[in-house]
């Protein structure tokens, strides 16, 4: 389908527009790279680069219609340009409108927080498909439209492949779709143009600060998605979290609570656990799930709150979330045949990591032994890196220190800015391996009956990047691998 210039002024708006207005365009990007003929390309200031830039190389390209900022001071012929006070913000609204409205048409929930997002969208998306919906799912482990899996590069995609995903969606009989929204993506505007139905706050904690800076910075960031929300939807906080009210001030939509502490809208409290799940009250209702911890009865409180603000009955959302299972290397458990636990685990920040430790240690028995096996990201927020030492050392029997994905920096660097968490007194319980299939192996050597394992920080994930490069890694394969030897 082609559009005319004209249009955009219908989707976004314009400060100046010069040349052709009905030029015809049925293709838009942001990349110049995928530039060619008849494509409208609209430069974004990236972090790291600014697509104003490579203007001259999409017109050479064969591209004739520009979105800018700025024109550039050189002259073109037979190029029309659409001048816009924020083009991050206009290519968002400009994809939506290409792909006609697609998150229009969808009831789309948005859930934002530092820990939660990928298991409450994904719980959300299993739900729904368990009450006989169809729907669709972006998130951090892979993109789902129905069955169709589709690889997951990003936690919220461009907005261009957004839209095109959820009019996809729509276009498969989808009705639903729920969404990880990142503070990236909200910073960047990669979700402007869009229209929620709802959205979910489920925690704020010391992350991607090399990113955003500063804390409040961060915060401010996922408040601006609240802030976006209209009258007509709905904002689900967890309000054991302190920064959950901040996130809905000034809010318009109708705002509810979800809580395992207090007063709110939606409570639970769990009256058993074991690590083969839990028996929760939810309201004054018992469910049991495979879930375990307090963090997952919040993701669990946080599904059901969404649900019934989607209209379903208390019932069959009940009977839903008793048939739902974890989301793939959350909280996943693996055991031995010599009487061993794994808990494979994405927790990556010092808060998921405590939360994660303090689960399994309030199920182990006297005499069975935590082992933590932990690392940091390179290139990434180093303030965080003693912490989670510090974490781990506070509350494990003893701690291997190793590689996440190391990127550019040395793996060993990383592990000693880590070890700046530890006492000197708590170093006598702590080793460092740097390759992580040799730290897991030792976990698994030093483990005997009744020991719990946590391997935490990567999860789903089944690479390691190292100097840019991906080396295909599984830490559910590698513990598997020494299962069979013990």
């Amino acid at each position: 389908m082609k559009f005319s210039v004209s249009q955009i002024k219908e989707w976004t708006k314009v400060s100046e527009l010069t040349g052709n207005d009905q030029a015809e365009f049925n293709v838009i990007t942001f990349d110049s790279r995928k530039a060619v003929e008849n494509t409208l390309f609209v430069a974004v200031k990236g972090v790291s680069a600014d697509g104003h830039a490579f203007i001259s190389q999409a017109i050479a390209a064969g591209c004739d219609v520009i979105v800018c900022e700025h024109k550039p001071t050189q002259e073109y012929e037979n190029v029309t340009f659409v001048v816009v006070e924020d083009s991050a913000k206009a290519l968002g609204e400009i994809a939506s409108g290409f792909y006609n409205n697609p998150s229009h048409e969808l009831e789309l929930i948005g859930v934002t927080g530092t820990n939660g997002k990928t298991t409450v969208a994904t719980l959300l998306y299993e739900l729904f498909r368990e009450m006989g919906f169809e729907s669709g799912l972006f998130s951090t482990v892979a993109n789902y439209i129905g069955d169709e899996k589709i690889p997951s590069t990003h936690t919220t995609p461009d907005p261009v492949a957004l839209n095109k995903l959820m009019r996809q969606m729509v276009d498969a009989g989808c009705r639903y779709c729920f969404m990880e929204v990142s503070s990236h993506a909200i910073d960047q505007k990669r979700i402007a143009g869009l229209k929620y139905k709802g959205g979910v706050f489920t925690n704020l904690t010391h992350d991607h600060l090399d990113y955003h800076k500063t804390f409040d910075a961060y915060l401010k960031a996922k408040k601006i998605f609240f802030d976006s929300l209209s009258k007509d939807a709905f904002a689900i906080i967890n309000s054991d979290d302190k920064n959950g009210m901040v996130m809905v001030q000034n809010c318009k939509a109708n705002i509810k609570s979800y809580s395992i502490r207090g007063m709110a809208d939606y409570k639970a409290r769990i009256i058993e656990s074991m690590f083969e799940g839990m028996q929760l009250l939810i309201n004054d209702d018992e469910v049991w799930t495979p879930f375990i911890g307090k963090f997952n009865a919040q993701n669990l409180l946080a599904v059901y709150g969404v649900a019934l603000s989607l209209g379903r009955s208390k019932d069959e959302v009940l009977i839903a979330i008793s048939k739902l299972h974890s989301v793939d290397g959350r909280f996943q458990t693996l055991r031995s045949k010599g009487g061993i636990t794994a808990i494979i685990d994405y927790a990556h920040t010092p808060d998921a990591l405590k939360n994660v430790i303090e689960t399994i240690n309030h199920i182990r028995q006297p005499g069975q032994e935590l082992i933590t096996v932990v690392g940091a990201g390179g290139d990434r927020d180093k303030a965080k890196r003693p912490e989670m030492a510090k974490v781990a050392v506070a509350n494990s029997g003893r701690v291997i220190l190793t590689s996440d994905n190391p990127r550019t920096e040395k793996p060993q660097a990383i592990i000693d800015d880590m070890m700046e968490g530890v006492d000197f007194k708590s170093r006598i319980k702590v080793v460092s391996i740097v390759d992580r299939k040799e730290a897991i192996k030792t976990a698994c050597v030093l483990a005997k009956r009744g020991d719990v394992i946590l391997v935490a920080g990567k999860g789903h994930e089944d690479y390691q990047e190292v100097d840019g490069v991906k080396h295909y890694f599984d830490d559910r394969e590698v513990v598997k691998e020494f299962f069979e030897m013990i």
